[in-house]
């Protein structure tokens, strides 16, 4: 399926063959000059879901039922999420209202405690909203208090309490419950606010007095490294009471895509300097909770708090529910509980877990488990690999010993055996011009196969010896000067996911390109994260390179791409992989898609990660080939490859046309 060899061809003209249109139904024809093929619906993603939520909330037999809908936006993430996101106010409204909380009676927030106080039935009013009518389980109040209940576009609950004016219904993904509150309901209320007002303003105090104690150089340093997360981190959304801390689009307030670390837009920016009794405590507990965060995982840790109230209260619940994960692991040292919910015993819990990550890793899979719809992830610990995980191992094992050199019963024994004898990887084999080449391109087809997927990829550097020429020299700033054309990926449709784009085939070979393209930039946007931090690293826009693998539900719902081509279930499985001395994390990974269910489970994700795995100890072992003099450059995977080994044909304008620059930065 490789391209014929194109020697003699020069770079310029090589390059520029490489970014022709993202779209290989369009070769020849600059990227961006015509009307996109597939428009998107206006209520594709997450507005749908919004709207169907709201829809199937109605239809519910009364409140409870009906929140616990918009709780899980219809079955799409998981409802302590969004029990998480409420403010004070509106969590002990539903307390009053429902009884449900994420927190139980001890008040450690574990598990959900649901407690049923009063039963509600649905009436219809002639003006199309809706009246919720009460009955109180106490049998003789009558309603004192007409509340509200409403679904934000941003997928959150509202409601409108005792003292706050009428929801307004801009930003509201539907229509306005009204809800009778009784004064059963109303005394509820009360207590539980005044419990969590308390709360919170013991728990401001402690921040305050544990940031005085880090002093002005303290505060400033805790700042940059806050300000450097939020930068390196994928989008996130955290609140804080009513007010939104994200780097995510036009909303951000953090440093992220948009403003840059110093930008004065940026709420940590603000605060560099400033006397903390002039700090409102709303920052005060971002910068105290994005420190606790930090410390104990990293910055992807800020991640696991999206879509949910920033306080140290939430803080120490996740930090609770790690806790238990890791010690549920046979062999590692039992870490102990914090001492108390004060900022100090919860910087050392977190910098016990920090210390005690590897240990759990290197005796289970860690994982993260993300839920699309609210870009919300949860660190997993994984059970042992079991017949699931096993079944599909061994498919993808079995085609590869009759495609490849390899011989061996499993991975494992098929990367041994290559280990062996690695020097066929840098030499022509079948229809690629590298072993490399072909031995991922195999890979991947039997993933895609073997896991019943849509679509399976894998990515990596062209050159690995141009990579191995600029680390010896420290020429970092050309590495990061890199465009996109540096890097591939191999992208492998299932033989019947042309069923997801209306039956075209050319359909599909654009869609393949395009997320071949995209995972290009992926490989550019990780590999500065692995050099030496010097200015133009630093300068240079990049994330952290991802070392655990994840499981992804229902990715339709934001990401443009993932929209339009329903990128709905998944999983990614990166590694690292060593070059001439350096460990690149994130270098390369494997990723599995499903357009539509079942979605992939935990034995999927084992299984994909030892293929995985076997990828990235493949390419460490080109590398050293690469390292030892071995030309071993990747030429295949790209638009032309991706169209031909689709359609089975050669679009007639390949290489007629230069196409633009497209360069990630």
């Amino acid at each position: 399926m490789n391209r014929p060899s194109e020697q003699g061809e020069s770079r310029r003209a090589s390059n520029a063959r490489k970014r022709i249109s993202r779209r290989p139904s369009r070769l020849g024809i600059p990227a961006g000059t015509l009307t996109p093929d597939r428009a998107q619906q206006p209520d594709a993603g997450f507005p749908g879901l919004l709207k169907r939520t709201w829809q199937r909330a109605g239809e519910a037999d009364d409140l409870r039922a009906g929140i616990e809908v918009l709780l899980t936006l219809d079955g799409h993430v998981p409802a302590d999420v969004q029990l998480r996101a409420l403010g004070a106010k509106e969590e002990a409204a539903l307390v009053a209202l429902c009884g449900l909380t994420w927190r139980t009676e001890e008040g450690d927030g574990d598990d959900a405690s649901l407690r049923s106080v009063c039963g509600l039935t649905w009436r219809e009013e002639e003006d199309g909203g809706e009246d919720l009518a009460g009955v109180d389980q106490a049998g003789d109040d009558d309603p004192v208090f007409v509340g509200e209940v409403a679904l934000a576009t941003t997928g959150r609950i509202v409601l409108r309490v005792p003292a706050q004016e009428p929801l307004s219904r801009d930003g509201l993904a539907g229509g306005i419950w009204r809800v009778p509150w009784t004064r059963r309901t109303l005394e509820t209320y009360r207590q539980e606010l005044r419990r969590a007002e308390a709360r919170l303003a013991r728990s401001v105090a402690d921040c305050r007095a544990w940031l005085a104690e880090q002093g002005p150089e303290g505060r400033d340093a805790l700042l940059e490294q806050a300000t450097e997360a939020a930068l390196r981190t994928a989008p996130f959304v955290l609140h804080q009471q009513e007010r939104l801390y994200t780097n995510f689009r036009e909303r951000n307030n953090l440093t992220g895509k948009t403003l840059w670390p110093g930008h004065p837009d940026c709420a940590l920016s603000g605060l560099r300097g400033l006397p903390l009794d002039l700090w409102s405590d709303h920052d005060v507990q971002l910068l105290v909770c994005l420190t606790l965060l930090v410390r104990s995982a990293g910055p992807g840790r800020v991640e696991e708090a999206n879509g949910t109230q920033l306080t140290v209260d939430h803080v120490a619940h996740m930090l609770e529910r790690v806790r238990r994960g890791y010690n549920a692991v046979p062999g590692v040292e039992p870490v102990a509980p914090a001492a108390s919910r004060q900022v100090a015993a919860l910087d050392r819990l977190a910098t016990d877990l920090r210390a005690r990550r590897p240990q759990v890793s290197a005796n289970a899979q860690l994982y993260r488990e993300i839920h699309g719809a609210l870009m919300h992830k949860i660190e997993r610990v994984a059970a042992a690999p079991a017949e699931g995980a096993r079944r599909r191992e061994d498919a993808v094992a079995a085609r590869l010993r009759a495609r490849l050199p390899l011989a061996g019963a499993t991975l494992a024994d098929l990367g041994e055996d290559l280990a062996a004898g690695p020097e066929w990887l840098a030499a022509p084999h079948g229809d690629f011009g590298t072993g490399l080449e072909s031995l991922v391109y195999e890979t991947v087809a039997a993933t895609t196969d073997a896991f019943d997927a849509d679509f399976t990829m894998s990515r990596g550097m062209r050159s690995l010896p141009a990579l191995i020429s600029a680390l010896r020299t420290q020429r970092w700033a050309e590495i990061c000067d890199w465009d996109i054309t540096r890097f591939f990926c191999c992208v492998v449709p299932h033989a019947t996911a042309d069923r997801h784009f209306g039956g075209s085939a050319a359909a599909l070979a654009d869609t393949a390109w395009a997320m071949s393209s995209r995972m290009q930039y992926n490989s550019w946007h990780f590999v500065a994260g692995n050099l030496p931090k010097v200015p133009e690293v630093a300068a240079r826009d990049h994330f952290v390179p991802p070392t655990i693998p994840d499981v992804a539900f229902y990715s339709d719902q934001h990401h443009h791409g993932h929209v339009n081509n329903g990128v709905r279930f998944s999983i990614r499985s990166p590694h690292a992989v060593d070059v001439d001395g350096r460990r690149f994390n994130g270098f390369m990974d494997l990723r599995l898609l499903r357009c539509e269910g079942p979605a992939f489970d935990e034995q999927d994700l084992l299984a994909a990660h030892r293929v995985s795995a076997f990828i990235a100890r493949a390419t460490s072992l080109a590398a050293e080939l690469a390292a030892a003099g071995h030309p071993l450059e990747v030429t295949a995977f790209d638009a032309a490859w991706h169209w031909s080994s689709v359609t089975g044909g050669v679009p007639e304008a390949a290489g007629a046309a230069t196409g633009q620059v497209r360069r990630a930065s």
